[in-house]
């Protein structure tokens, strides 16, 4: 499977860690929320207001189940989990309302990553998007051109199933023409670097400088970790 070097603890060279400069890949594929995006505050607002409104509390243990699935999983889970007589329409609508009030004015991409992605792909490796977010959601940060920045975007309503499943990112790699064997995953989640590698995709754990991510989990599990996009010098 690709590179097989984990480099949890040191094992970097200049360009950061072995592999990602010069790229030993012919695809990349990152996921957005926490991964190239700084949107820990904005999600952890949503669940506040919708979760306090209906009597509960946010925990930790939510906040990373719903990671890893799209609003319409997060959304029937958050209705078992709670015991809430909501639709899941409903519930979904009411994420997408918030949400998009918040990504317009507040989320960011994080330092470096889109600097990383114009030289991968002046290097000739289309990079794609898969994110279980919604795409209403994550279009209005239009401040940021999602569209322009990558070669191909996947969204978690597009695949049967969320990312404790590789269909998203078998997905991304066919749209960009690469085979998974020769792709890259750039993810926070424990949950997502297992279904990336189970397909046979090399990953790279980034640091989402959040306390809902074990750290030392994804460090245990992908081949690479990236502490920062700016620890990649592609000059």
């Amino acid at each position: 499977m690709g590179l097989q070097v984990n480099q949890s603890v040191g094992g970097s060279v200049s360009g950061g860690p072995v592999g990602l400069w010069p790229p030993s890949f012919k695809g990349a594929i990152f996921d957005f929320d926490g991964t190239i995006s700084i949107t820990r505050d904005v999600w952890t607002e949503v669940d506040r207001v919708f979760l306090g409104a209906r009597g509960f509390e946010v925990t930790p243990d939510y906040q990373r189940a719903l990671s890893a699935l799209g609003f319409e999983a997060g959304a029937r889970y958050t209705i078992e989990r709670y015991q809430l007589h909501e639709s899941v329409e409903d519930i979904c609508d009411e994420w997408n309302r918030m949400g998009r009030a918040l990504y317009e004015s507040r989320v960011t991409l994080r330092p470096g990553v889109e600097d990383y992605i114009h030289a991968l792909q002046r290097r000739g490796i289309p990079c794609a998007l898969a994110t279980v977010n919604d795409p209403e959601v994550l279009f209005a940060c239009q401040h940021i051109d999602v569209r322009g920045l990558f070669d191909a975007l996947v969204f978690g309503r597009e695949v049967d199933r969320p990312k404790d499943s590789p269909d998203i990112y078998l997905e991304a790699a066919r749209r960009l023409g690469v085979a998974a064997k020769d792709c890259i995953v750039f993810e926070d989640l424990a949950i997502g670097l297992r279904s990336a590698q189970s397909a046979g995709m090399m990953t790279c754990a980034v640091n989402a400088c959040d306390d809902v991510q074990n750290i030392a989990e994804v460090q245990g599990i992908a081949d690479m970790w990236l502490d920062d996009w700016r620890n990649i010098e592609v000059g």
